[in-house]
């Protein structure tokens, strides 16, 4: 028997939230893991906490990530390649607007989709970086130091970050691309580290020459977040990955060696820092190298590289750059040691959900709707008590989101609230890594939209538990596996095989068949009908205690809904969705069927009575999962959403609310629903 939930053991919540969503690169368009895996579980996190706390109390932000290697190298492709003169700023709001456009496809509700070098929000973003810049440097935690960066001789000219291609030096990492400081799944490391690099622009292998630039002492705060690290573990709130991943970070500054290398280490190990060795245990192939810290095991990069040793570095904390030399950035206050230089990607784009909050209250404010939101001021957002962010984020960017973001705000010491990190697994395609450089690459999700609803792809990507694991998102439309034979002997394929069953319209059945069924019944149950005198064809919602089974099967399924939003089990909250939907369109199913055919006009009130607060109940929990034809539902209902969507009243009967507008039970007229209508319906392809 299933545990029963109490009202009385209700998770509690922010007064205010942030909701956060990571930032694409302005080199490109959203891919469907961009949607599916970010997009999605945040906006319905967002719209659920805008109903549960208040549209007032909750900003949802993100926005185009304008800076970076990554921006320049597409940029500078396109010309080559093109011919065209566009800037940078030009590339950017290009893919800008296409991102934009797939996320409105996909009916995402921001606050704002911002870009850090456009308007509105690049004037507040260049400050918001100053101010954080400046004042780290009052707190003394920031440090010039003198790096190497490639040069390519050839091409006479520094070279990016995207610009320098080569092998992870990182011990284990399987990634196939690896740039200048940091691989493709998030690892960093010195460039003179990196395997193999060759210059993007030529083909030769490039030079290091030093170059300075303002770093971050990250290594200062080893013990702050191995103590923040360990209160994750014991919060339910934080998935497993999170903390994980962040202690991987916190060991010891180690290198690993080949056994075959042991002969031409011994010879130079004397010239090495202070350091310890451990011997390879049963059949490993390399022994570990520890270092007190960093400084010395870089010390040794050198010593080991002169020495003929190949190794590879463990992960660690090292100093977190902030500048670069780039032109193409936000500029860096001169006061901070150097002087001409930029903001790195990296810890701006960490700030940049600041900058975003801090435009849309400045936008509010210009627009005169201050009271829009609860407060105007940033810091009541982000660095109050009773406020909490909450960022999602993919499983490559929690080094930065939870070692690098978590030491800054620390260093901050402007009570800086840390963030809950709602970090998922990537969503695989095909059973694959999704790479646009395989055989079967993956469509744009925008593209998706030319053979699924929004709100399809929306539950399916819901239901995919994320959280837990990587999962496969196998669309049948591009389904390109031979199945059989056509008649005339052709492959047939998967996509156009009627017997493959479609995964991603599994959850669309439910909002096609189930939920459309019972929100039709309720209101073609109460339509006034000629010649019809029967109590419920009175055109309202009809007034009645609903059974004591109903308010019960109600209240559970709001308690176990609210408990798997607090712990961001979204597919579990579906699961909750999904029985409630079918429990209810049964019960209204045999009630209505029985009344009918005993001509019990009491009886079939009743089962109106019940059905239309099931139907309230499970719109506002489906509000976040399918906002479009949930809204739609509580229009016919007329009553303003605002009201309707409301946790305040979330266990009050329809009578109760009802009342609560000034009107009396059984005289609120709904919305006549036209014949065969649907709330929810398929993609024209579906047909």
């Amino acid at each position: 028997m299933a545990h029963k939930l109490s009202k009385d053991c209700r998770p509690s919540w922010p007064h205010r939230a942030i909701v956060t969503a990571g930032m694409p690169y302005g080199n490109k368009n959203l891919h469907f893991g961009h949607v599916g895996g970010v997009f999605v579980p945040a906006d319905f996190f967002a719209r659920f906490l805008r109903d549960r706390l208040g549209k007032q109390n909750v900003i949802f932000v993100s926005g185009t990530d304008c800076y970076g290697s990554p921006i320049m190298e597409g940029h500078r492709k396109l010309r080559e390649t093109c011919g065209t003169d566009c800037t940078l700023t030009d590339y950017v709001q290009a893919n800008h607007d296409l991102q934009q456009s797939a996320i409105d496809g996909f009916e995402i509700e921001l606050d704002l989709f911002g870009g850090s070098a456009l308007p509105p929000a690049a004037p507040i973003h260049n400050q918001t970086t100053a101010e954080i810049i400046e004042r780290l440097n009052e707190r003394g935690v920031l440090h010039k130091r003198a790096t190497k960066q490639f040069y390519d001789v050839r091409a006479g000219q520094f070279l990016n970050g995207r610009q320098v291609v080569g092998r992870c030096p990182i011990q284990g990492c399987k990634s196939e691309k690896a740039y200048a400081d940091e691989c493709d799944l998030g690892h960093q490391y010195e460039p003179e580290e990196l395997i193999a690099p060759k210059s993007a622009l030529t083909g030769e292998t490039p030079e290091l020459r030093p170059v300075d630039n303002i770093y971050f002492d990250l290594p200062a705060y080893l013990d702050f977040l191995k103590d923040y690290t360990r209160r994750l573990e014991a919060n339910e709130t934080v998935r497993p990955v999170v903390s994980k991943t962040m202690e991987e970070w916190l060991l010891p500054a180690q290198i690993y060696i080949q056994n075959k290398f042991r002969e031409a280490f011994d010879a130079i190990e004397g010239q090495l820092p202070a350091h310890t060795v451990t011997e390879p245990e049963g059949n490993k192939s390399s022994f570990t190298v520890t270092f007190p810290s960093w400084e010395e095991r870089d010390a040794a990069h050198e010593v080991l590289a002169a020495g003929g040793v190949r190794f590879r570095s463990g992960k660690a904390l090292v100093p977190f750059r902030i500048t670069g030399n780039i032109e193409w950035g936000v500029p860096v206050p001169d006061e901070c040691g150097c002087s001409g230089l930029t903001c790195w990607v990296w810890p701006e784009s960490l700030w940049a959900p600041i900058s975003f909050t801090r435009t849309v209250l400045a936008e509010a404010e210009r627009a005169g709707r201050a009271d829009r939101y609860a407060s105007l001021d940033w810091h009541d957002w982000w660095c109050s008590e009773d406020a909490h962010a909450y960022q999602f984020i993919g499983q490559d960017n929690i080094y930065f989101y939870g070692i690098a973001q978590t030491a800054l705000w620390e260093a901050l010491g402007c009570h800086m609230q840390q963030s809950t990190l709602v970090a998922n697994y990537h969503v695989l395609y095909m059973g694959k890594k999704a790479s646009s450089s395989s055989q079967t690459p993956p469509p744009p999700a925008a593209e998706l939209l030319e053979h699924y609803t929004a709100e399809q792809l929306r539950a399916h990507f819901l239901s995919l538990g994320l959280g837990e694991k990587p999962v496969s998102f196998s669309p049948k439309a591009y389904d390109t596996r031979e199945t059989g034979k056509n008649a005339d002997g052709t492959p047939l394929l998967a996509r156009d095989d009627k017997r493959v069953i479609d995964p991603v319209l599994k959850e669309g059945a439910l909002l096609t068949g189930v939920f459309n069924r019972l929100a039709r019944s309720c209101f073609y149950g109460v339509a006034e009908k000629e010649g019809d005198e029967a109590s419920h064809r009175c055109g309202c919602i009809p007034a009645g205690t609903p059974d004591a089974g109903v308010i019960e099967a109600s209240e559970q399924a709001v308690l176990a809904f609210e408990q798997a939003m607090h712990t961001f089990e979204f597919h579990h909250a579906l699961t909750v969705c999904d029985g409630y939907l079918r429990a209810a369109n049964k019960r209204w199913s045999d009630a209505s069927k029985a009344a009918k055919n005993a001509e019990d006009d009491a009886a079939m009130k009743q089962a109106l009575v019940n059905a239309f607060h099931e139907l309230r109940v499970a719109t506002v929990l489906m509000h976040g999962i399918v906002p479009v034809g949930c809204e739609l539902i509580c229009e016919h209902f007329a009553i303003d959403p605002d009201t309707f969507f409301s946790w305040d009243r979330i266990f009050d009967t329809c009578d109760e609310l009802v009342a609560s507008l000034g009107e009396k039970p059984g005289e609120h007229k709904v919305v006549p629903l036209p014949p065969r209508f649907d709330f929810f319906e398929k993609h024209p392809s579906q047909q």
